[in-house]
C-alpha cells in the first residue's frame, strides 16, 4: 500500500487513522510525501527522480525539506514505527520508506515505483505470478455515471483477458448478475482512471491493468467486488464471487449497530475501528441504508445500540422518508460521513450522552440508603397521616420510600417533606426537615428518638452493590451494610 501525506502539513487525523487500519490488517506500505513542490523556494524538474532535482536545489531549500522528512520521521515514531528517507533505508523489512515526490512535476514519481515494485518483488513474489491468455479476473474500484455509457465499472484487471462480447459475472446488492461488456475503455498510459477524462476504446484488455467497462444492469454493482469472464462454468464462477462477498473480514455480535459502507474495503476499515473501540457491529453491509435497516434498528433493545452508521454511502429516499416518522426519528440514530474518526466520534459523543441520561434515569428511580432520627418535642401530629421532625444522619432521604425500625419492624411510606416551610424532594445528611408518614402513628409504630432505616427492596439492592457503591458517600455505605446486615442474618445471599 501507499500511504500519501503532504510534506507541508505532516499526518492528519485520517492519515493516522489509515495507519492504524494498515498495521492492524498488518498491510506493508510505503509513505508518499507529495506536495514537495511547493516547499519555499523549490525548483521543479520535471519527471525527474528525487535525487537528481533534490541535488540541483540551493542549501536552504535542501534544509527545509530534511527538516519536513524527520518531521514524518518523528510522527512515524510516536505510533511505533521504524522510517527513513528511501535512499537512506538499510533494511526495508525494519524501516519504512519515506519517498518524496510531487504529483504535479512528477519528480520521485519513478523512484516511488522503483521502490513500489523492488518490495512486490521481494516480499510477494508467489502473490504477482498472473496468466495472459485465459478469462479476466479482477476488482470493481468504482461504479460511475459515464454520459452516453450510463453505468460503468474501473476495474482493476490482475489476471487474463476481458474483450468486447465477454460475458462476466459481479456483484450487486441484489445478488451477483451476469452481463455483457459492450464497450471496454482504457486510460491513457500512466494516467489514474479513477481521475481520467481521456480514454480510448480498446477490443480486448490484458492483465495487469486498468478498464473501464460499459455494460447493461451495472447500476447498483457493488464496489469492491470481484469481476469474473464467465469461460463455461457460470454456476461455478457465481458460487466464488458469492463466497468472496460473503466472507468480508468482520466480526460481529448478537447486539450492536448495523453499518452499511460503500465498499468492502471500507466496511472491514470501518468494522476495525468500531471493534478497537470496543463497540459491538451486529449487522454489516455494502450499499444504501434502505427502509429495512431503519426498521430493524429500530427493534434493538440497547438504547445506545440503536444507530445505524452510514460511511460513504447514500441513504435512499424511503429510509429517509422512515426517519422522519415521529417514532423512528426518537428511537433511531443515524450517523453518516466519508471520514471514520469523524463518524466514530460523532457515535461516540451521543451513544456517552445518551448513558448518562440511562444512568440519571436509573439513579432516579433507584431507592437508595438512608437513616433519620426521630427529634424530641417534633411530633406535630400522631397520624393520618403522622407528621414528625427528623434529622437525616446518613445517606439523602427521598419522597416515597418505606420506613423501617432497625429491628425491620415496618413503620408507613414517608409521603412528603418540608424544610423551612418549603415543600422539597430529597434531603441530605445533617438536614432537619418536618417529614408525613402514611400508615404509621407516632407512640405505636414508631416513638421519638427512634433511628429509622429506608427499606431498599432486594433487587435494588443488588443494582447498588453491582454498579453504584461508587457513587455512595462513606456514611451511605454504612447505612447500606446495616441494612443488608438486617437481612442477612436469616438469609446470608438476601440482595447477592
Amino acid at each position: 500500500a501507499i500511504v500519501v501525506v503532504d510534506i507541508t502539513d505532516g499526518f492528519k487525523p485520517q492519515t493516522i487513522e489509515a495507519l492504524q487500519i494498515l498495521r492492524g490488517c498488518r498491510t506493508p506500505f510505503i509513505v508518499a510525501a507529495t506536495k514537495i513542490d511547493r516547499i519555499s523556494g523549490w525548483r521543479p524538474h520535471e519527471n525527474e527522480t528525487f535525487r537528481s532535482t533534490f541535488a540541483k536545489q540551493n542549501q536552504r531549500v535542501i534544509d527545509l525539506l530534511e527538516k519536513k522528512t524527520y518531521e514524518l520521521v518523528g510522527s512515524l515514531a510516536e505510533h511505533e514505527f521504524s522510517s527513513e528517507r528511501f535512499d537512506r533505508v538499510d533494511d526495508f523489512a525494519r524501516s519504512l520508506a519515506i519517498v518524496p515526490v510531487s504529483a504535479r512535476t512528477g519528480e520521485g514519481i519513478a523512484d516511488l515505483l522503483m521502490v513500489l515494485i523492488g518490495l512486490a518483488q521481494r516480499y510477494m513474489g508467489d502473490a504477482l505470478t498472473l496468466s495472459v491468455d485465459g478469462p479476466g479476473s479482477g476488482t470493481v474500484l468504482e461504479v460511475k455515471e459515464e454520459k452516453g455509457l450510463g453505468a460503468t465499472i474501473d476495474v482493476i484487471l490482475f489476471d487474463g483477458v476481458i474483450s468486447i462480447g465477454d460475458e462476466i459475472a459481479v456483484a450487486t446488492n441484489t445478488g451477483v448478475i451476469t452481463t455483457k461488456v459492450r464497450s471496454l475503455l482504457q486510460p491513457r498510459p500512466l494516467k489514474e482512471i479513477l481521475v481520467e477524462e481521456r480514454f480510448s476504446r480498446v477490443k480486448s484488455v490484458v492483465a495487469a491493468a486498468g478498464v473501464k467497462v460499459s455494460a447493461p444492469g451495472l447500476d447498483l454493482v457493488i464496489a469492491g467486488s470481484p469481476v469474473r469472464v464467465i469461460d463455461g462454468n457460470l454456476e461455478e464462477i457465481k458460487a466464488i464471487i458469492e463466497r468472496e462477498m460473503t466472507e468480508i473480514n468482520v466480526t460481529l455480535s448478537p447486539e450492536g449497530l448495523i453499518i452499511k459502507a460503500d465498499t468492502i474495503g471500507a466496511l472491514e476499515a470501518l468494522c476495525k475501528e468500531l471493534t478497537s473501540a470496543e463497540i459491538p457491529v451486529m449487522r454489516a453491509e455494502v450499499g444504501p441504508v434502505t427502509r429495512h435497516d431503519v426498521i430493524e434498528c429500530e427493534t434493538i433493545k440497547v438504547p445506545y445500540y440503536r444507530s445505524i452508521i452510514a460511511f460513504n454511502t447514500q441513504i435512499l429516499p424511503d429510509a429517509q422518508d422512515l426517519m422522519h416518522e415521529p417514532v423512528y426519528m426518537e428511537m433511531v440514530q443515524l450517523f453518516k460521513g466519508n471520514v471514520i474518526y469523524h463518524v466514530l466520534d460523532s457515535y461516540l459523543e451521543w451513544r456517552d450522552e445518551m448513558k448518562r441520561n440511562l444512568d440519571q434515569k436509573r439513579f432516579e428511580q433507584i431507592i437508595f440508603p438512608a437513616k433519620l432520627l426521630v427529634m424530641p418535642d417534633c411530633v406535630f401530629r400522631q397520624s393520618n397521616p403522622a407528621v414528625v421532625g427528623v434529622r437525616v444522619l446518613s445517606g439523602k432521604l427521598r419522597n416515597g420510600v418505606n420506613l423501617i425500625k432497625k429491628d425491620g419492624k415496618k413503620v408507613g411510606q414517608l409521603k412528603s417533606m418540608q424544610l423551612r416551610k418549603e415543600t422539597i424532594q430529597e434531603a441530605k445528611a445533617g438536614d432537619e426537615v418536618a417529614i408525613s408518614i402514611d400508615g404509621a402513628t407516632a407512640g405505636r409504630q414508631f416513638d421519638v428518638n427512634d433511628e429509622l432505616l429506608v427499606n431498599i427492596p432486594e433487587r435494588h439492592v443488588k443494582v447498588i452493590e453491582a454498579e453504584m457503591l461508587k457513587h455512595l458517600t462513606i456514611d451511605a455505605r454504612d447505612v447500606l451494610d446495616e441494612f443488608t446486615r438486617l437481612h442477612r442474618k436469616e438469609n446470608p445471599f438476601w440482595g447477592k
